[in-house]
């Protein structure tokens, strides 16, 4: 990967066991930060870590009321399972977070909640959602993304008939303001999700906080996807997810470095709740080195 580019960060806000109020004032003060360039929430109905009853926000919903109140950071959901929402309605939705934000979505989607996680599965059955395997569900995220951009794209009404999704008479208006459509990352690790992160992604996601040589491994077999495809891998920017301690700033600071060396230029600071007095200015001086 060439290490051309200076590397972005941003910072990621879970909204569950917090207050809205906690989670736009972290906002609030990262848009006045040039050196946070962007900013994410995740996608969960129910709390996947703390109390269970707990509060959790939905995502979407969230993510629109903070491009409201926001100017400059770029945003988005790391990332939105496509198991929640019928494609050409998630479509929808995100066409209108990027009107309200004036351009600044960054749409992140994945196959959503790995199936092994207990408490990210609970929730499919909380909300009355179907839960397939894994390969259905992959298959359903390819063709969501091509649904999902022709809606994005195209000037006359069309129809589509997947093996997974079937739309008649399917049309976007408006259209997004970024053109030719809001940057797609695809978050994931595994290699059915990178082949669709190959055909698909202007940014892919994966989680960090484990051995870089590893998720290194998967970048590079990213590569090899793009190599078979006809598409040049360098066109998708590599992004990962670290986790950050308030009181040890100097792993996540290792973290960093290793995975900049590695070849990743989107980094996204997991910021646990709750927030300390003036966080975002703390990344800013504690963990983003200057240029």
């Amino acid at each position: 990967m060439p290490h051309d580019s200076p590397p972005s960060f941003g910072i990621m806000t879970a909204p569950m066991q917090v207050a809205y109020h906690d989670v736009l004032q972290v906002w609030r003060e990262a848009d006045t930060i040039p050196a946070i360039e962007h900013a994410w929430l995740f996608d969960h109905l129910l709390p996947i870590a703390g109390e269970l009853t707990g509060p959790v926000h939905e995502g979407w919903t969230l993510l629109a009321a903070l491009a409201a109140q926001t100017r400059r950071l770029r945003l988005g959901l790391l990332v939105t399972s496509n198991r929640f929402r019928p494609p050409a309605l998630l479509a929808k939705i995100a066409t209108t977070v990027d009107v309200v934000s004036g351009g600044r979505l960054d749409f992140g989607i994945g196959v959503g909640s790995r199936p092994g996680h207990p408490l990210a599965r609970r929730e499919y059955e909380a909300h009355g959602l179907p839960f397939h395997d894994t390969a259905d569900a992959v298959g359903s995220l390819a063709e969501a993304c091509t649904v999902i951009r022709r809606l994005w794209t195209e000037d006359e009404p069309f129809d589509f008939d997947g093996v997974h999704h079937r739309l008649t008479g399917a049309f976007g208006n408006p259209k997004p303001v970024q053109r030719p459509h809001p940057p797609i990352l695809v978050g994931g690790r595994s290699s059915a999700t990178l082949r669709v992160a190959a055909e698909h992604a202007d940014l892919w996601n994966i989680p960090g906080g484990g051995d870089i040589a590893e998720l290194a491994g998967r970048s590079a077999l990213l590569d090899r996807y793009c190599a078979e495809i006809g598409r040049d891998p360098a066109a998708i920017t590599r992004s990962i997810g670290l986790p950050v301690s308030y009181d040890r700033p100097g792993p996540t600071r290792d973290a960093i470095g290793a995975a900049v060396e590695a070849g990743f230029r989107h980094i996204v600071l997991g910021l646990p709740a709750p927030y300390p007095a003036g966080v975002a200015r703390w990344v800013a001086d504690e963990l983003i080195p200057t240029h």
